[in-house]
């Protein structure tokens, strides 16, 4: 009887391969740097509070704090020095909270590596090895970098995470190729970060760092830039030109208020107010804010956002491409399909395995290791545990495994020889591989191996991988040294799926009901692909392969992408020419992907969204939205978030710029008349923290609008302060400093002094500006619907309002400092009547509004 283990021969000694030696390695180590990625670099909380110190409206707040001092009022001075702390704590918060978003890790380099150095093993760091080192390969390894084999005993390698394919390749030691890619079978070549799922090796150091392919997947990410915001280059422009206005406005009022009034210090403070009051500081305030906010409701959902200007895209994305392997698929191989020589054939389910086919799966376990790390024989051990009846136990459980049998090049087929289960002797030998090599050792005939190719066609047709599996007894008393001296017996055929993640199909027609096509880029074979494609619902019936898209120029490829939804066997290089392609024909990509390959696409993408939980450390780090827990259907749900937010954004934007229409016009109106100053910085700065809180908070907690996801994308270049939320915006302002400008100019005829008609003038004005905030909330609801749709941001904001106006009516300190006269009860009435008035008719206006911005460039803002 033969007594070879079956395990693979030991290695040599360590003193036959002596490596380098240990100042050789220190010395290339110096030379190559550590096999790891750069890390990001963070911004310091000073250079933070240095960047809010630049803004604007601080600096007009600090200005006017000094102006008071000067003047002598003390009490001024130290509200607008606290309400410009308040902004610091706020906006410096606020950044530092972005700064924090996802300091994912870079290395994807096993932790620890086993090299051979001066006639020695030693146990090292994965990211110290350099090259010319020796490494030691065995199941369960990661390769810490790219290497040579130069020994190799069955040895098969998981290469998903730089093919996204989840089959193992054999590894055979030859003459290295040089251009040799992974994925390939039988290259002598292995890969960093890759997974060693069967046998062992020794392998030579040939690539660290940047030289290594997953390094040049890293360079590649260097190489791409991510350019500025939509958002943010259209906030920029817009606050320029408000600054520039304003400013010139401000300088333009202090001198002639010195000139004509001859008070240059009260000339300041009315710049001051005319400066502030312009400013719509609250833009890029809101902007962040929302940002931050719309990542923290996204997380809700286990959903990571990485970059909070990717919640902009969202809502303009209009194609997403997806791969296939660990994104629309669980990246688990799976047992789907059992055939039979007859032609029988079962469908795995969540029924019990039929006695005929029970055979056929328990040698295709015997013909498996006894621990498995291959992801095809953790299939096999997987449904035997699933189907175990009372009283029996896994098949090959409490015998003694004799030999194995490895695949080669020149038979794609294993067998594993065990020890009968009686006792009596002799050996029981199950085997399996490709159909064709399966055939070759059952000797079948031609009648029998073309009905064979029939089942094997149509469950290829299925999308499926196809095993064969046999299985021979063995009397004699020494195993022969070749499978091909067994007899073997034909059992049957095996199919094996990647199964398609349950939640896919409903998100994928969602995304579709929301006007985005959805594409998939995988670099498994085009019948697998078009498979799960038809499954997924993403259609299709024709596949676009690497091959052939490698033949395409630029032009050509940006015409196939019009009409394609499939493509296979991509490269990742590929990958990144198709999200290219779609970009330069004007659509907004989304792309997922999980592996080392996806992510220069994925940084390339508009969004990128990586799978956080199969997905690897690069591709979490190059994408802007990460899914915590790999489902598919939560990216529907991102978007329904992103547009949601950009709806939001666009209705506090066309709030704040109706509030500083009446602000602004109170600010000059006295001025253009001759009349004593109505606000002063004190009251600019009140109204700025009611309405600062109002816009970050109240109008970002507001509710989706009914049609979110059954409107197409919005176009990418639309811009944010679109021509009828300007013409809307305008409107509501307008109509406020009319109310409010009728009662400056009425109420001095009731006999109420200056600082009477202050306070009546300020307390309309804020009223107003609450009947503002419930004609914004929506877009498509009655005020009714407004009123009591649950906010609770709002159910915060208005008591706290409500409060401040009291005080500053009742409390004769705070009448004092804001320089208010005392009203009589029932004079209050008028200022809640200039509030609802403008409710009502702003409610009566906005279904005109509605349709104008349904034919002018907002409808996907509107619902219909």
């Amino acid at each position: 009887m033969d007594s070879a283990l079956p395990n693979p021969a030991p290695l040599p000694s360590p003193t036959a391969l002596p490596g380098l030696s240990l100042a050789q390695a220190a010395s290339r180590l110096t030379a190559d740097g550590p096999n790891a990625l750069p890390r990001a670099k963070r911004r310091s909380p000073l250079r933070i509070i240095l960047n809010v110190l630049r803004e604007p409206m601080l600096a007009l707040l600090l200005g006017g704090g000094v102006v008071y001092l000067l003047l002598g009022s003390r009490a001024e001075a130290l509200i607008l020095l606290a309400f410009a702390c308040m902004s610091i704590t706020i906006t410096a918060v606020q950044e530092a909270r972005t700064e924090r978003v996802l300091d994912a890790l870079r290395d994807l380099t096993s932790p620890r590596a086993l090299v051979i150095r001066g006639g020695e093993r030693l146990r090292i760091a994965g990211s110290d090895v350099v090259r010319g080192d020796l490494i030691v390969l065995a199941e369960g390894d990661r390769v810490p970098a790219d290497a040579r084999l130069l020994q190799a005993a069955d040895l098969s390698a998981d290469e998903s995470l730089l093919t996204g394919e989840a089959v193992p390749v054999r590894k055979a030691v030859g003459a290295a190729a040089a251009n040799a890619r992974p994925g390939g079978e039988d290259q002598p070549q292995v890969f960093s970060g890759t997974l060693i799922v069967r046998g062992q090796g020794l392998a030579e150091i040939t690539a660290t760092g940047a030289r290594s392919e997953i390094g040049k997947i890293g360079t590649a990410l260097d190489q791409l830039e991510t350019g500025t915001p939509h958002l943010q280059r259209q906030m920029r422009r817009l606050v320029l030109a408000f600054a520039l206005i304003g400013g010139a406005v401000a300088l333009l009022v202090v001198a002639l208020y010195g000139w004509q009034r001859g008070d240059w210090l009260d000339g300041v403070l009315a710049g001051i107010a005319v400066g502030m009051a312009m400013l719509p500081e609250e833009f890029p305030m809101v902007l962040a804010v929302f940002m931050a906010m719309g990542a923290w409701r996204i997380s809700k959902a286990r959903v990571l956002t990485r970059r909070a200007s990717a919640i902009e895209s969202l809502g303009a994305a209009s194609v997403l491409c997806t791969d296939k392997t660990g994104t629309l698929t669980e990246n688990r191989m799976t047992l789907a399909a059992l055939h039979l020589p007859d032609g029988q054939a079962f469908l795995i389910g969540p029924d019990p395995v039929p006695d005929a086919f029970r055979e056929l799966a328990a040698a295709g376990v015997m013909a498996s290791a006894p621990q498995p790390h291959d992801p095809m024989e953790q299939a096999f051990h997987r449904l035997a545990s699933r189907d175990l009846r009372k009283g029996e136990t896994l098949p090959g459980e409490g015998r003694k495994l004799i030999r194995s049998y490895p695949l080669s090049a020149k038979l794609l087929a294993m067998s594993q020889v065990w020890e009968r289960a009686d006792g009596k002797g002799g050996h029981m030998v199950a085997a399996k591989g490709a159909p064709e090599a399966i055939a070759d050792l059952c000797h079948l005939s031609a009648t029998a191996r073309q009905a064979m190719m029939q089942g094997v066609d149509a469950m290829a047709a299925k999308g499926l991988r196809i095993l064969g599996v046999a299985e021979a007894a063995f009397a004699g008393p020494n195993l022969p040294a070749d499978q091909h001296d067994f007899e073997f017996r034909f059992l049957g055929l095996v199919g094996l799926a990647d199964p398609l993640r349950a939640s896919v199909p409903t998100a994928v027609a969602q995304c579709k009901s929301a006007g985005i096509k959805v594409i998939m880029i995988t670099g498994d074979y085009p019948a697998t692909a078009l498979a799960i494609a038809q499954a997924a619902g993403i259609g299709g019936d024709q596949v676009i392969d690497g091959t052939a898209l490698s033949a395409m120029t630029d032009a050509d490829l940006a015409m196939a992408v019009q009409t394609a939804t499939v493509f296979a066997r991509i490269q990742p290089e590929q990958k990144l020419r198709i999200v290219r392609a779609f970009q330069a024909s004007g659509a907004i990509v989304a792309m997922t992907g999980d592996g080392v390959n996806d992510a220069p696409s994925l940084k390339a993408a508009d969004i990128g969204v990586a799978m956080g939980g199969r997905g690897t450390d690069v591709a979490r780090e190059a994408a802007a939205i990460v899914l915590l827990d790999d489902d598919f259907g939560a990216i529907v749900t991102t978007v329904r978030l992103g547009r949601r937010i950009y709806d939001n954004l666009r209705k506090a934007m066309a709030f704040i710029l109706a509030v500083h229409v009446p602000i602004a016009g109170l600010a000059l109106i006295p001025l253009a008349f001759g009349m004593p100053l109505l606000f002063g910085p004190v009251h600019i700065a009140f109204l700025e923290m009611v309405i600062d809180p109002v816009c970050s908070l109240v109008f970002e907690a507001e509710t989706e609008e009914d049609n979110v996801m059954t409107r197409p994308p919005r176009p990418v270049a639309e811009p944010l302060f679109s021509p009828p939320t300007i013409l809307w915006g305008l409107l509501q302002g307008t109509l406020v400093l009319g109310i409010v400008s009728t009662i400056l100019f009425l109420a001095p005829g009731y006999g109420f002094d200056t600082d009477q008609v202050r306070a009546l003038s300020f307390h309309a004005l804020v009223l107003c500006v609450v009947a503002l905030i419930f004609v914004n909330r929506s877009i498509s609801s009655s005020i009714v619907t407004a009123i009591t749709r649950p906010n609770r941001a709002l159910a915060v904001a208005l008591p706290i309002v409500a409060v401040l106006l009291a005080v500053t009516v009742f409390w004769a300190p705070a009448r004092d400092l804001f320089s208010f006269g005392a009203l009589e009860p029932q004079w209050l009435v008028v200022p809640l009547g200039a509030g609802v008035l403008v409710l009502l008719i702003l409610e009566m206006l906005k279904p005109l509004w509605r349709q104008a911005a349904l034919t002018g460039g907002g409808s996907a803002q509107v619902a219909r």
